[in-house]
């Protein structure tokens, strides 16, 4: 991946946490499909994603997550509490969230539980949107470098 300045960008880690199998297997495809390095993780539950950006149990050996692509609605502990985790944690309070929404109500559900994300990018319904799904988390991740990279 490349930067707006033509720089080369280390591949983004990517925490994928939807419950749908179909959906996880698009983004993965779209992803792929989109040219952008990265590697994509996908875990289907809150509890599974909150093992996977702590290094718990199975996860021990997984990678920081570089970007977190957050479904709210999941199985077990959902997407609100990750998001409140996520943002508690000062360890891992700089790992920018994404919450995939699927209305123009879900940015506006989020934070009714006085939560704050990162970005918020509606999620797919086609499958030939998931490629631009894709590019727009792509300019979203190569925004957040180059705040980084000109902050230093």
């Amino acid at each position: 991946m490349s930067s707006e300045d033509g720089r080369e960008c280390d591949p983004i880690e990517i925490l994928l946490v939807e419950p749908s199998p179909g959906d996880t297997r698009l983004f993965t495809e779209s992803f792929e499909d989109a040219k952008i390095r990265n590697s994509i993780h996908a875990v289907s539950d809150g509890e599974e994603a909150l093992d996977f950006v702590y290094r718990r149990g199975e996860h021990a050996d997984s990678p920081r997550p570089d970007l977190v692509l957050l479904e709210p609605q999941l199985p077990g502990d959902d997407g609100m509490a990750v998001l409140s985790e996520l943002n508690n944690e000062p360890l891992l309070a700089d790992v920018p969230v994404v919450i995939l929404t699927s209305s123009d109500l879900g940015e506006e559900i989020v934070k009714s539980h006085g939560l704050e994300a990162d970005h918020y990018i509606r999620k797919p319904v086609a499958p030939d949107e998931f490629i631009r799904f894709a590019q727009s988390v792509e300019r979203f991740w190569i925004s957040i470098v180059r705040r980084s990279s000109t902050a230093d």
